[in-house]
């Protein structure tokens, strides 16, 4: 039973895994399930209420919403009615969703919470296209989505009718979904996807991950990422559980809690995971100490499948019992894979995690190409950790001759909604779609990742500078937390970097230096430039000369979307963090 639509997983759920539990959410402090049959009936009552408010295919409905289950109702619904999902992050400004609700057409916002709906509310009153707004919470005052589901609920058989009829008429080429890319620079673009694109990845994705209906997956991404989104459908094909993180906050807990066989993260959020297990062994004395670093430099050697020596195994199963099994227990004691993409993932994460037990699924794709284009494996012969691996099934690749990653196959867009424009720009003359990434491959398959081709800056000596390698170089250092290279058309390479707080000072403390009261005196601190500068040495010694970081300036803010300095997916934002600290990068240039 092949799915050729998004919406023919219900049918596969509910044939293949009668009774299973399908999906979860922690409602004041209770997992709450849902079964393959009751998702199966709420999704086809919400598609018979749209019918019943006039919905019709090709109409759009916005959804900006936490992950929860609820999601996954309308999204299906959507999908049978023949309507177009528009799902959005939940971290954007009003003047965001203001533009996507009237670009993207939509004649429904949907909502999840009252801090949601006060923010988007006043944006929605005013547009002349958007006929329904409704939540998922109930919120005095505000028309609640149950209200959709109880049309669909006392709808006739007529209406049952036209939904069967519609549901045959759907064909894998139809679109189904418009994500809006979460806009590193400029306005977002409404990336158009089929049927056949999100699902032919989705197949494809579940063919390497090879889950089944034991496993319990922990969904971390938001659903509205098409990462997130891929993750969703793969498990449900797998027949898997599917739990919601409660928040960013709560991983490690609901991670151990429900003893998850799997979860999805990106790279920040590893970065976050390790930054953890790495204090906790700071916090260590003695020999339990050395112990603990012993391992994790072992670790960070780790190679897989014989690639390392004899001995070197022996030692790694040493460390094993003695520290990793450790580091796996504080994650449930269960989980074995982790899907990660969206951003560069550090090499050294990747290589510590397999040690530890835990494989990292190294992920390449973007939102354009539903989204993988490569994936790493774990089979010997199919894995290669430092890359991104190799093509995903149903996609083609090639390098262009000046580095562009470009690829062809069913995962690839649609186009961009009303831009047809930009849709060319994408495009060449033999239907090859150009990434926008330059990498080079590696024993012909596997892919390496240099950086964005639009980051990548030339200085004024005509060296060209790959930020992204330098900036994950650099957070190695447990000193920082954030950084960003900068130096176009300059003499040199320079750099913005957020320091590590929590450790800087854990530092001040061992080392007896005097703590600043704010975040602004403590980096000015000389004890701390020092330290700083001693960091950014040694990274320098890795470096060529021209990619050298000469000069730095430490920060003390933190970057977040909140904050505006990165994406929804925690990309940097360059140019907006660059506008925020002009004043800083103007007098690096100007000494």
């Amino acid at each position: 039973m092949v799915p050729t639509r998004n919406f023919d997983l219900l049918e596969r759920f509910t044939t293949l895994f009668p009774g299973k539990n399908a999906l979860s959410e922690k409602i004041e402090g209770q997992w709450k399930f849902y079964t393959s049959e009751e998702y199966s009936k709420m999704a086809h009552q919400f598609a018979c209420g749209l019918l019943e408010l006039g919905f019709g295919k090709g109409d759009k409905i916005m959804t900006v919403t936490n992950n929860r289950p609820q999601w996954n109702f309308v999204d299906m619904g959507m999908s049978m009615a023949g309507v177009v999902h528009v799902p959005v992050y939940t971290s954007m400004k009003e003047e965001e969703y203001s533009y996507i609700m009237d670009h993207s057409d939509a004649k429904m916002v949907i909502v999840s919470d009252q801090k949601l709906y006060d923010l988007i509310q006043p944006s929605f009153s005013k547009q002349k296209k958007a006929e329904h707004l409704f939540t998922f919470d109930h919120i005095d005052g505000a028309a609640h989505w149950n209200e959709v589901l109880e049309k669909g609920k006392g709808a006739d058989s007529g209406t049952r009718e036209k939904l069967d009829s519609l549901k045959h008429e759907i064909v894998p080429e139809d679109l189904v979904s418009i994500i809006y890319t979460s806009g590193t620079t400029g306005r977002s673009k409404g990336v158009m996807l089929s049927h056949k694109n999100l699902v032919s990845n989705f197949l494809a994705a579940a063919d390497v991950f090879q889950l089944n209906e034991e496993d319990r997956y922990l969904a971390i991404i938001p659903v509205c990422h098409v990462g997130g989104r891929l993750g969703n459908y793969q498990t449900q094909y797998s027949g898997a559980c599917i739990y919601y993180a409660e928040n960013m906050g709560s991983i490690a807990a609901n991670l151990k809690e429900i003893k998850a066989t799997g979860f999805d993260a990106v790279p920040r959020i590893l970065e976050k995971i390790y930054d953890n297990v790495i204090a906790k062994g700071r916090s260590l004395s003695g020999m339990k100490k050395k112990l603990f670093f012993w391992a994790v430099d072992l670790g960070l050697k780790y190679k897989p499948h014989g690639e390392k020596s004899w001995l070197y195994y022996q030692k790694l199963k040493l460390a094993d019992k003695l520290i990793f099994s450790k580091w796996r227990a504080a994650l449930g004691g269960h989980a074995k894979l982790v899907g990660c993409g969206s951003a560069a993932l550090q090499s050294r994460l990747e290589s510590v995690f397999w040690a530890s037990g835990l494989k990292i699924i190294n992920i390449y794709g973007l939102t354009e190409t539903s989204p993988i284009i490569t994936i790493n494996r774990t089979e010997k012969g199919r894995c290669k950790l430092g890359s991104v691996g190799s093509v995903i099934d149903g996609m083609d690749l090639k390098i262009a001759e000046d580095g562009e990653v470009l690829c062809k196959g069913e995962g690839v867009m649609l186009g961009y909604y009303k831009d047809e424009a930009q849709t060319k720009s994408v495009f060449d003359q033999d239907g090859w779609f150009h990434t926008g990434d330059v990498g080079h491959l590696v024993d012909g398959k596997f892919l390496m990742i240099t950086d964005r081709k639009k980051e990548i800056f030339k200085l004024s000596s005509g060296k060209f500078v790959a930020p992204q390698l330098i900036e994950n170089r650099i957070k190695e250092s447990s000193f920082i937390d954030q950084v960003m290279v900068v130096g176009e058309h300059q003499k040199f390479a320079s750099a913005l970097l957020v320091p590590d707080f929590k450790y800087l000072k854990e530092w001040m403390s061992d080392n007896k230096v005097t703590n600043g009261k704010e975040r602004s005196d403590l980096i000015a601190m000389p004890e701390v430039v020092k330290v700083f500068n001693e960091e950014i040495a040694k990274i320098n010694e890795s470096l060529m000369d021209w990619e050298r970081i000469k000069r730095f300036r430490i920060v003390p803010d933190d970057w977040s979307p909140a904050t505006g300095d990165l994406s929804a997916s925690l990309k940097l934002k360059r140019k907006v963090i660059a506008n925020r600290y002009v004043d800083l990068l103007d007098a690096i240039y100007k000494r």
